[in-house]
């Protein structure tokens, strides 16, 4: 497998990254704004993530999604990882990121690649979107917001 920045010319892989977020407005808009990185094996892109510059020195893992067949494998885990590298080697003294309250393992996934809980944005899905997101049997309500010094 190998991990890259997505070529300047080539579509981002959208299939893959409205897995991680239903809003294909929002997609669109953060991936004109930032860095587009892809997973590949065999030809085939498996994995996906977005970084976006929010604050100076600040960077924030926007999306990260891995193609169904491969979940469960430690592709995601990888991703976060070459995120947090990526982030570093560019200089970023922090690295933040945002999912649902009903994300139960990205959740965990985040705090063992060393991101701690560092606040909740209160209805955020129910402002944002217009349909409700449901996962693990509890409807997507809020953003837990997590971050990590680099």
């Amino acid at each position: 497998m190998v991990i890259r920045k997505l070529h300047i010319n080539e579509d981002p892989p959208m299939d893959l990254l409205l897995l991680a977020d239903p809003s294909r407005i929002l997609v669109e808009e953060y991936i004109k704004r930032g860095e587009c990185y892809v997973a590949e094996s065999d030809g085939q892109i498996i994995g996906v993530y977005v970084l976006l510059p929010t604050r100076p020195e600040t960077v924030e893992l926007v999306n990260i999604a891995v193609i169904k067949t491969r979940h469960g494998k430690g592709l995601g885990k990888q991703l976060v990882i070459d995120a947090i590298n990526v982030a570093k080697s560019k200089g970023y003294r922090t690295i933040e990121v945002g999912t649902g309250n009903s994300s139960i393992g990205q959740i965990a996934l985040y705090q063992k690649c060393g991101f701690r809980i560092t606040g909740v944005e209160i209805d955020f899905f129910i402002r944002h979107y217009s349909e409700a997101i449901f996962e693990n049997g509890i409807q997507c309500r809020d953003m837990v917001r997590l971050s990590q010094d680099l």
